[in-house]
């Protein structure tokens, strides 16, 4: 038995006839899932180790054959499939029901619990940079310089909506030392600890998690908060107005004019307005933060294979769920067949 990859390999390495050579002139490369990419000799010669042979590879006529059968059934099952069952099996259902229930406990899309934060002060020209923050030295005199040169770039404008209908609104100056974005730190790391801390309890309802060795729960959750955060995010970004509309409070990055800003969240900003044209379901966004989450990449895991099998299950649900409720369109189904 092989996979699917490697089937495919061998299959167009031997219709290829081409001799191969290890790039490393040694013949003898580890040849694993992550590193089967690196030498195609070494696969090619794993593969005739493990016992596949050229004779046994399908024509082309049979594995068009083939597929077509698989069309079939396919077509078949979902015919016969009773009302109501969407293709989804019951653990399926049970896993998206488990996540939807962590989700709503964990994440609140008003942002009601998110309390008691620092607001940025604008600071005036003769505001001093707090004591903690000033270099002693000429050399990190000159690193901090750099760093309110860089962060000088970043525009972040907010606006609360006060419980009796007032606004406030935070604006950057149009042109800072750098020192505007120490008033701004407070309110950042405020509601980064709200988001991390519902990120990890998200995590603790879902049972495959706790069942872990705590070791891989952390080392998942360092690995995965940053991107369960933007998943997070995006189910509040209104695209039309390119705000996250978090309850009371809005924010809005400007157009990014250079330096970290068009390197880092020029892309981020293009994530979300992409993502958020796709008009993904709940379901689907909690899908794919456990597909992140469950990532058997993450420095530090031990239980690499439980970790993977885990996102596999979670991968094939979220195709699934897409399949039911997401219907190709009728020329796409045609040009299929």
């Amino acid at each position: 038995m092989t996979c699917e990859g490697c089937k495919g390999f061998f299959r167009r390495a031997m219709k290829r006839n081409a001799r191969l050579r290890c790039p490393f002139r040694k013949g003898t490369c580890e040849i694993t899932r992550k590193t089967r990419r690196q030498c195609q000799a070494c696969r090619l010669r794993k593969c005739l180790e493990s016992g596949m042979k050229k004779e046994m590879i399908m024509s082309d006529a049979a594995v068009e054959q083939r597929r077509a059968l698989i069309r079939r059934k396919k077509r078949e099952r979902i015919g016969t499939q009773p009302p109501g069952a969407k293709g989804l099996t019951e653990e399926q259902r049970m896993m998206i029901r488990e996540l939807m229930d962590a989700q709503k406990k964990t994440f609140d899309i008003t942002f009601s619990h998110f309390k008691n934060f620092r607001l940025p002060e604008v600071l005036s020209s003769g505001c001093e940079i707090p004591e903690s923050l000033q270099a002693p030295s000429r050399e990190e005199a000159a690193r901090w310089s750099q760093i309110r040169k860089d962060l000088c770039s970043v525009k972040l404008s907010l606006q609360l909506r006060g419980e009796d209908g007032s606004i406030w609104n935070y604006k950057p100056p149009a042109e800072g030392s750098g020192k505007e974005i120490f008033s701004l730190l407070p309110h950042i790391a405020d509601l980064s600890t709200y988001m991390f801390k519902g990120i990890i309890n998200f995590a603790k309802v879902i049972s495959h998690f706790r069942d872990l060795p705590i070791e891989d729960q952390i080392s998942l959750l360092k690995g995965a908060t940053f991107e369960l955060c933007q998943l997070r995010c995006n189910t509040v970004f209104n695209a039309e107005t390119g705000t996250w509309e978090c309850g009371r409070l809005s924010y809005c990055l400007e157009d990014p004019a250079g330096g970290i800003q068009q390197l880092l969240l020029e892309p981020l900003l293009k994530f979300h307005y992409m993502l958020k044209k796709l008009q993904l379901h709940k379901e689907e966004y909690v899908l794919m933060q456990a597909i992140s989450l469950f990532s058997p990449d993450r420095p530090g895991v031990v239980q690499r294979r439980v970790v993977d099998q885990l996102q596999e299950q979670f991968a094939v649900t979220l195709k699934v769920y897409i399949e039911c409720n997401r219907p190709q369109p009728a020329h796409r189904k045609q040009a299929k067949l």
